[in-house]
């Protein structure tokens, strides 16, 4: 590009100027003036040995006075401490150094003192802007970008402070924000200047590891508010490429420095990566970039440094932003049945894929990748039953295509465990369901029906399979012993076909669970290997129990004498079909007193048995009937909150896009029901609106598609106005009489679906 060609020849010509640079001296003095070379290793072992042939002073005060004179080694520092977060393999030597470490040891440069602070530097700008002498602003954005060394003298809070851990990255964030958020205000002149500094600084051969000053210079530059423009991007990609290069430990470090930028610098780094991304992947202008066979890492680059940030993000508590805000929805225009397919072929190794990093891939992506993944498995299937049949000229009957259930309304629950039993091969085939006795083809209606009616009897607190905890709002496993935990994995079938048919479910089970069901996400080949067993913690249990995970918190804060105040062992009582039943947490549980020694023991203890061991086998059944269902390498894509989004569907509401996607049976939208109903409804406070879709849908939550996949339906129903309005939770549908002000509509349906009981299902 002309561009980078006229601002790489500036680089040449300023190089040109400056005075030979000793092979041994490190590259980031650059513009420094000469340096005193730094002494080889060899020379400095010679150094040591002349010392102790000479017999003089002792070897320490030689040493330390050669570092301290000032007319010896001006130019050494001490050496940082190693990070205790590098683990060592093996103890180095000198014979075990590779060949670069054994070269001359290049050390961090003096940083020059720079003292400008960001009320200088704010009170420089005010004067720029009303003098229009820009001259200092000028020297400033030339001098401070012209290399990495000037970087950190900038912005470190101390020149030659060490700043080698990940709590703190000595970079003084408050003038780094002030300098960049003024810089796109400066002249074009200055705003280039920057960018051929940074060329500059990007052009350097580097030679053996990045010290930490680079490492703050990269945090740095990053943070250039100029990579927002697409013309920038070459010079953006070259940036992601050297970062995304980083080792494993230097990407440690800017994970830690990333999460204590602000919120608000935070999503705007965020956001411009993914636009930088699909920018790439769809870019508005053919010519607009240089063409994608020339530049094939940029995306790579660019979604392993995105991948930092998704990092920094995990380990923040509370998280900087909603995990959603990762997403990159241009993806969802892409062959990523493809990308699958080569992750599946290739793992996590060199060859790229955007399934290696899963966190950029929308929840509606990965939904098509789990049933596309099923879909081949099943049509691989009936491909072997249909040449099966026709090899010996048997009649092929079509319903061989589909998982058809066929279920008594009175026997619902039984009936429908005898068919899945039964037809457990047929599982990843498209279900169909018919009701003995009742005429009419399932188009839809008839199977979201079966769900809400299964659904319904087996929530329900008489039937004993789960316990309603009203602390939480949420359901649990009941621990009650039975020889046959079949209806357990009866609900974990469900759930699969419930995400594999599109079908959001009402139920209520904590964040916990699904972690567990992803523990581990593929069902294990050794059927010894233990399932659903995820570590579990204070926060887990205060989604299930908080009354008694807020009581074990103050247990581990307790002061006093925690033995005799407390009088506790290592033995618990649980309630079981109302009986109260003993269990020891480990061996001689009930002789062992919990004191404030290993209390700790005894709470990790007692969450885990709650919370895994005491209802292990009913959730192993759970967890075998989900898999069953959507066995995939795809469900390792997934995060715990992604499942429960796939089973229950999205809580984020849209009723704007809900009106957009509405369909009308006797209405038209421009009928005055229909107008007084979307005032009403726009205008109804969040628990309204959820109350509202619940009594249409019989669920408060949105399918992963987003509104448009409600398929919502508002009908005329022509009885009098004084008569409440109508819900097929079925067919998604609101039957409205036709009420003649808005006023009568609003509480006619506040009454509606204020008072509607169960599912809503009439």
């Amino acid at each position: 590009m002309d561009g980078e060609h006229s601002a790489l020849s500036g680089v040449e010509r300023e190089r040109a100027r400056l005075p030979p640079i000793h092979n041994s001296s490190p590259p980031a003095v650059l513009g420094r003036g000469t340096k005193q070379p730094f002494p080889s290793l060899g020379s400095f072992i010679s150094l040591l040995s002349q010392r102790r042939e000479a017999g003089g002073r002792g070897f320490s005060d030689s040493f330390t006075g050669s570092l301290t004179n000032p007319a010896g080694l001006k130019h050494v520092r001490e050496l940082p401490p190693i990070s205790s977060d590098i683990r060592h393999k093996q103890r180095l030597s000198i014979d075990t150094l590779p060949l670069e470490v054994k070269a001359p040891f290049p050390c961090d440069p003096i940083i020059p003192l720079r003292s400008k602070t960001t009320k200088e530097f704010q009170g420089d700008m005010e004067h720029a802007i009303q003098s229009g002498d820009w001259r200092e602003i000028r020297e400033f954005y030339l001098t401070t970008f012209n290399s990495f060394i000037e970087i950190n003298a900038a912005f470190k809070r101390e020149a030659n402070g060490l700043f080698n851990t990940t709590e703190d990255s000595g970079v003084n964030a408050k003038f780094v924000s002030t300098v960049y958020d003024a810089l796109l205000s400066t002249p074009q002149d200055i705003q280039k200047s920057v960018l051929k500094g940074i060329i500059n600084s990007l052009l350097r051969e580097w030679k053996g590891p990045r010290t930490k000053n680079d490492l703050r210079a990269y945090f740095i530059l990053i943070q250039n508010p100029q990579y927002s423009s697409s013309s920038i991007y070459v010079i953006f990609a070259h940036l992601l490429r050297q970062i995304a290069a980083l080792s494993e430990a230097d990407h440690h470090f800017l994970v830690h420095w990333l999460k204590r930028l602000s919120a608000r610098r935070f999503r705007q780094l965020v956001e411009r990566l993914l636009q930088f991304i699909s920018t790439r992947l769809f870019p508005a202008e053919t010519d607009e970039l240089p063409p994608s066979a020339k530049c094939s890492w940029w995306v790579p680059s660019a979604t392993k440094v995105l991948s930092l940030f998704n990092a920094a993000n995990s380990v923040s508590c509370p998280p900087i932003m909603p995990f959603t805000d990762f997403y990159n929805i241009t993806l969802e225009h892409i062959d990523f049945m493809e990308d699958y397919r080569t992750w599946q072929n290739y793992g996590n190794s060199n060859r790229f894929s955007f399934c290696q990093f899963p966190f950029i891939l929308p929840i509606v992506v990965k939904k098509a990748i789990i049933q596309k993944d099923s879909e081949q498995q099943m049509i691989s299937q009936a491909r072997l039953s249909l040449v099966s049949k026709v090899s010996r000229r048997q009649r092929v009957d079509m319903n061989l295509l589909f998982l058809n259930i066929k279920v008594r309304r009175a026997q619902l629950l039984s009936d429908s465990l005898d068919e899945l039993t039964r037809k457990r091969c047929d599982l990843k085939k498209k279900l169909r369901v018919t009701f003995v006795g009742e005429a009419g083809l399932d188009m839809g209606g008839l199977t979201k029906e079966w769900f809400l009616l299964l659904v319904r009897q087996i929530f329900h607190t008489d039937y004993g399979m789960f316990t309603y905890m009203k602390d939480s709002h949420c359901h649990w496993f009941s621990s009650w012993k039975s020889d046959n935990y079949s209806e357990f994995q009866m609900v974990g079938t469900l759930m699969g076909l419930a995400v594999y048919n599109s079908i959001a479910l009402d139920i209520h089970f904590p964040l916990y669970c699904y972690r567990k069901l992803l523990t581990p996400p593929t069902v294990p080949c050794d059927q010894n290997v233990l399932v659903g067993m995820a570590t579990a913690t204070l926060d887990d249990l205060q989604q299930v129990m908080p009354d008694l995970a807020h009581g074990l918190s103050e247990l581990l804060s307790y002061q006093g004498n925690v033995e005799e105040d407390f009088h506790l062992t290592f033995q618990v009582f649980q309630e079981e079909m109302g009986v109260v039943k003993s269990y020891n947490l480990k061996a001689g549980g009930d002789k062992i007193p919990v004191t404030k020694q290993n209390r700790k023991e005894y709470v990790q203890l007692y969450i885990d048995f709650l919370l895994n061991k005491s209802i292990y086998t009913q959730f192993a059944a759970f967890y075998h009937g989900f898999h069953s269902v959507c066995a995939s390498d795809a469900l390792m894509l997934l995060r715990p909150e992604e499942v429960e989004m796939l089973v229950c569907g999205s809580p984020e509401l849209d009723m704007v896009a809900m009106q957009k996607a509405a369909q009308y049976e006797g209405y038209s939208k421009t009928d005055t029901p229909v107008r007084c109903f979307w005032d009403v409804v726009l205008a109804f406070p969040l628990e309204l609106q959820k109350k509202l879709l619940h009594f249409a849908t019989g669920s408060d939550r949105v399918p992963v598609g987003g509104m448009a996949d409600l398929n919502f339906k508002i009908s005329k129903i022509d009885v009098p106005a004084d008569w409440l309005p109508i819900s097929h939770t079925c067919f998604n549908q609101i039957c409205l009489p036709p009420y003649r002000t808005r006023k009568e509509l609003k509480h006619k349906l506040t009454i509606a679906i204020s008072n509607a009981e169960g599912f809503g299902l009439e």
